[in-house]
């Protein structure tokens, strides 16, 4: 399907984004806000991977999950789950948030803020030149007077075993787009969308199996994992850790695949879901056309300028530069990235410095994450090992979630646990990690606290309402305190 555009064969934009996804449409807006002619370049359903196959449909599915599980933490209202998920009720909610796959909305948007939507396939062919490729075989190409901003993302990334290809396994396309309930699951990687994937399909009524290298969530606080596996293993899944599959076999294509692990068991499984990583989807986009190797992630600067492209005109953002793979990291970076295209455009000075209007600092610094498990686990910033490798002499703050009376009132016996990250010479937060029921809530006041350099000092006038889950701050804070008071107790 073509759209409606008034063009001619090399008409100039002032810039050109490759991929219409929530990143590629966060630098058209600040592109258009900066007065600037955009042609968006899409060859799938404008929205992108997280609109149709990740952050939307997974959260409408986990949602009704979750929402069972919170009521059966609750006396009086667990008594009124009687029942299963309606399966048929999940699935059509999931459609009316990915709106059937149809991306006629946000084109619209796309089109509302006054950019061009081209659909087809676009490859650099050259400094500030594209190719779009039509289904029909048609080419236009397009020339960009400014920028070049590639927003394409990344694909599943499927390892190199045998059977793999007879086994036709699922992704976290068929993960979160798949209608039907196969009654043993086999999740294979222990990362945020495979434990995501494992508190859905089981809260559907699979019996799922999870696999997992070592330990869950590795990028996270070692208790974060730990938690979640225990959540897993109450609700029903089967946790494995520390084995790989090493074959898999399917020689009926409707029938049972049976994983082949390397500790020499066998495991049969309905379906095979992979959650193994992520390659960027930059193999087909032309860079070797401006020197660049395809297939390759991106080195960028702190305006997400490519690293080895001369002239200062070729971007990339969200997850084909590897800083972050989520939805809400590319699109700072895009907004960033956005008002740098318009300043230099202009010929105005950037304010690229830490901080500034026109750098990227919280890739390094801020960056927060959360997977709606069951618990939830939810970080911004260092990690204690982290912030040790990276030379901070730090002070690690632990405190059970049961001491704050407002996650008690959340849920009876409520389990979870928090963690602070405390840089001692500037007594600022660098990092804090939450985990249990509804901590998502709380990791945005975390994310001001490390972006913000907030001093504790004047943390500690941050007031809590009672009663919340919030008042683990209260008590974490108090903690600090006393560490400070009585070092000998405190750990480093």
């Amino acid at each position: 399907m073509s759209e409606p555009h008034e063009t001619h064969e090399g008409t100039p934009y002032d810039v050109i984004v490759l991929g219409a996804g929530p990143v590629g449409q966060n630098v058209v807006d600040r592109a258009r806000a900066a007065g600037l002619s955009v042609a968006v370049v899409e060859r799938e359903l404008v929205g992108g991977e997280c609109s149709y196959w990740a952050c939307v449909p997974s959260k409408a599915l986990l949602r009704p999950v979750i929402a069972v599980a919170d009521a059966r933490r609750v006396e009086g209202a667990r008594q009124a789950v009687t029942g299963r998920l309606d399966t048929d009720g999940v699935f059509a909610r999931r459609n009316r948030y990915v709106t059937d796959w149809d991306d006629s909305g946000q084109a619209l948007f796309v089109k509302s803020i006054g950019a061009d939507l081209f659909r087809g396939h676009g490859r650099l062919d050259g400094p500030r030149r594209v190719t779009v490729t039509r289904d029909d075989g048609a080419q236009q190409t397009l020339t960009a007077r400014h920028a070049v901003a590639i927003a394409t993302g990344s694909r599943p990334a499927l390892p190199d075993i045998p059977g793999i290809e007879e086994a036709r396994p699922w992704t976290n396309r068929h993960g979160t787009d798949s209608s039907t309930v196969p009654a043993r699951l086999a999740i294979v990687g222990g990362g945020g969308v495979g434990i995501e994937m494992a508190t859905l399909w089981q809260g559907l009524g699979s019996h799922v199996t999870l696999l997992a290298r070592r330990r869950l969530i590795p990028r996270m606080e070692p208790f974060a994992g730990e938690l979640v596996s225990q959540g897993l293993t109450e609700a029903g899944v089967n946790v494995r850790i520390g084995v790989q599959v090493s074959a898999l076999r399917r020689p009926d294509p409707e029938g049972p695949v049976t994983l082949t692990l390397d500790d020499g068991s066998e495991l049969e499984a309905d379906e095979v879901l992979f959650a193994t990583g992520r390659t960027p989807a930059t193999g087909d986009i032309g860079l070797d056309t401006v020197g660049l190797t395809p297939g390759s992630w991106l080195d960028v600067d702190t305006t997400c300028l490519v690293d080895g492209v001369e002239g200062a005109w070729l971007y990339a953002l969200g997850d084909v530069n590897h800083r972050a793979l989520l939805t809400h990291e590319g699109k700072y970076q895009a907004r960033t990235a956005g008002d740098a295209i318009g300043a230099r455009a202009a010929g105005r000075p950037l304010d690229d410095g830490p901080w500034g209007d026109h750098a990227t600092t919280a890739d390094q610094h801020a960056v927060p994450q959360v997977f709606f498990s069951d618990p939830e686990a939810a970080a911004v910033g260092l990690s204690a090992q982290q912030a040790a490798d990276a030379g901070h002499r730090v002070r690690i703050v632990d405190l059970d979630f049961n001491a704050a009376q407002g996650a008690n009132l959340y849920a009876d016996g409520y389990q979870g646990h928090a963690r602070l990250v405390v840089d001692l010479d500037r007594e600022v937060l660098l990092g804090a990690t939450f985990v249990g029921p509804g901590v998502s809530e709380l990791l945005h006041s975390a994310t001001i606290a490390v972006a913000g350099e907030v001093p504790l000092k004047r943390l500690r006038h941050a007031i809590a309402p009672f009663p919340t889950v919030s008042e683990i701050w209260l008590f974490l804070l108090a903690a600090y305190q006393r560490d400070q008071e009585n070092p000998q107790n405190a750990s480093t």
